[in-house]
């Protein structure tokens, strides 16, 4: 084993580990911490087979859109600190037959389907050429797969806007203070009747 599959292995714990502490974690924002980890993870797995971009593509979109709007979301809704309820049982065997199912049908495609390396030459390809098809409208473009990938980010945006402008419950009262003046001309401080924003409003 050299150094190179040594770099592997290690990558794919970290994005293997980080992931499963992202969906067993009770903590809704740990939760979105241990996800950024596991997909600067991913990042660092494209680094190591040398496509530089697609790591870039990785890290701008994923990290430092999905996540970050993610964390935003959290926070815009007060909930940063709070705790997820806990999995029914239920729930949690349904889930790990999912997960044994996945890992026998993706060891399944591997054994059936070798990998032979069919060139010693690197891998390497202009981001030029990336950009040119990633942009063209032919059969082999991929503009549409880039404008909806552009409208899911601005509907994330939309999400997190409309989770913020919550509003303020109705019959929620509101506390104001008079200072009239008594027989000694002083000033004193009485409560005057509450009002409620559904008064405040007409």
């Amino acid at each position: 084993m050299n150094a190179s599959q040594i770099i592997f292995y290690l990558i794919s714990a970290f994005v293997l580990g980080t992931a499963v502490l992202a969906v067993t974690t009770r903590k809704i924002f740990r939760s979105a911490i241990w996800l950024l980890f596991s997909l600067v993870g991913v990042a660092g797995l494209y680094f190591w087979m040398q496509v530089e971009f697609v790591a870039a593509v990785q890290i701008i979109v994923y990290v430092g859109g999905v996540v970050v709007l993610i964390i935003f979301s959290i926070f815009l809704t007060h909930h940063s600190g709070s705790e997820l309820p806990k999995t029914p049982l239920k729930q949690t065997i349904f889930s790990m037959l999912a997960v044994l199912l996945g890992f026998a049908f993706s060891y399944n495609l591997i054994a059936k389907h070798g990998f032979p390396t069919t060139s010693d030459k690197p891998f390497v390809v202009p981001v030029s050429a990336i950009g040119e098809q990633m942009l063209d409208t032919k059969q082999h473009g991929f503009v549409l797969p880039f404008e909806v990938v552009s409208m899911l980010l601005l509907a994330a945006m939309i999400g997190c806007i409309v989770i913020a402008m919550r509003s303020m419950p109705k019959g929620k009262t509101i506390q104001k203070q008079a200072s009239p003046i008594n027989g000694n001309g002083k000033t004193q401080d009485l409560p005057v009747p509450t009002k409620t924003m559904e008064e405040e409003t007409t």
